[in-house]
């Protein structure tokens, strides 16, 4: 959306013949204004060039956004009431490319300059956190308008019928599609919204909304390295949808929440360490079953946690992934914090000594033994890279 990275409008410009911008004439003085950025009202023709190449491309982006490219990025900053520069932070903030001085901004960029602007204004964010607003905004419905083309929408627009293009088709199912995926999306937002505020609401302190002690798991696919040398992309493509699939409905089912994903490696974080626990296992579990998946291993910590941007951060972060390349195939490594925490919250004995020592006091009495999910047993203690020496401990179900 910018010229130059300096927001001086010193950068290319395209040539009036659409040929090389390094031969054209530069913008005369006079024709700058106080954002020091030439204002150019004429179509840049080499989008118009463009658009004229593949009409179904501009139509197909007029039916997307609702509106008609109207505004050169200079010319959107003004309407906005807000600086080049500014609007350039946003523009870059939320993926976008620069595209110098061409027309092809809608009334919806200008509004969506104003509104940013206008909470900046307001005292409600500041600059920088109006940046991050649509960094992660930007961040987050890339991926998901690249998924739902790449995934969803590629597999519906087969051609329907013989000597029909898929081009043809293209346009009136976008059509119909395009206000009910709308409505799910923002259906799906306030949900999650809602429900990160009632986690951030419920926490100690204003301190403890920031830095939050949370379990956080690393689950790993050993051995994908050499898969990848071994199966054809389109299977290694499918092995890694599955696995991604599988682990976010695990993560999501039990309480945790999925933070991210890498491929061949998923993860996740909880507020109870239980629930991490029960989520590792669940894993573990269900990819043993599974005879066309590898084998897992997982690594827990628990400890205090940065969020931003819906990811974490911190020492725990960093000694869960440490767990997870040192556990064996098939199992699950936790930290001393954790297993204090599953200790603490009745989840696991301290040992399995104390467990039979509960269990014979409680028959003698008559009365029910106490019921504990998980297993703990301790590992020989090892230096980890970056963290020094800790003592992992193995966790297992009881039984």
């Amino acid at each position: 959306m910018t010229v130059d990275d300096t927001g001086s409008g010193e950068g290319e410009h395209p040539a009036p013949d659409g040929g090389d911008s390094r031969t054209a004439e530069p913008v005369p003085a006079r024709a700058r204004d106080d954002f020091g950025v030439p204002e150019v009202s004429d179509v840049d023709e080499k989008s118009e060039d463009d658009a004229e190449k593949d009409p179904l491309a501009l139509r197909l982006e007029q039916l997307i956004l609702g509106a008609d490219r109207r505004y050169t990025p200079f010319q959107a900053a003004r309407s906005a009431g807000v600086s080049m520069e500014l609007a350039s932070r946003f523009w870059r903030a939320m993926g976008f490319p620069d595209i110098g001085q061409a027309k092809a901004l809608t009334e919806a960029d200008v509004l969506a300059l104003r509104r940013l602007a206008g909470l900046v204004e307001a005292g409600l964010l500041s600059e920088a956190m109006a940046v991050q607003v649509a960094r992660s905004t930007g961040q987050t419905t890339a991926r998901l308008a690249e998924w739902q083309i790449d995934s969803f929408l590629e597999g519906l627009t087969e051609p329907p019928e013989p000597g029909m293009t898929r081009t043809e088709v293209t346009y009136p199912l976008i059509e119909l599609l395009l206000p009910e995926l709308e409505e799910f999306l923002v259906y799906v937002w306030r949900r999650q919204l809602a429900a990160a505020t009632g986690r951030v609401v419920q926490a100690a302190d204003d301190e403890e909304m920031v830095d939050r002690r949370l379990a956080v798991g690393f689950a790993d696919l050993v051995g994908f390295t050499r898969l990848t040398r071994r199966m054809e992309e389109e299977e290694l493509g499918e092995l890694v949808e599955a696995f991604e699939t599988t682990a976010a409905d695990l993560v999501a089912a039990h309480g945790g929440r999925l933070i991210k994903t890498l491929g061949d490696e998923v993860l996740y974080a909880a507020d109870d360490a239980g629930v991490a626990a029960e989520i590792a296992l669940r894993l573990i579990e269900t990819m043993a079953n599974d005879e066309t998946m590898p084998e897992l291993r997982v690594g827990i910590a628990f400890g205090t946690v940065t969020t931003r941007m819906g990811d974490v951060f911190g020492t725990t972060v960093n000694l869960a992934s440490r767990l997870t390349s040192i556990a064996p195939r098939d199992a699950v490594l936790v930290d001393g914090a954790f297993a204090e925490e599953l200790t603490r919250t009745g989840d696991a004995p301290a040992s399995e000594t104390q467990a039979a020592e509960e269990a014979a006091a409680a028959e003698k009495e008559g009365e029910e033994p106490p019921s504990y999910r998980f297993a703990l047993q301790p590992m020989w203690q090892r230096p980890v890279r970056g963290l020094g020496v800790v003592e992992p401990w193995l966790l297992a179900r009881r039984g």
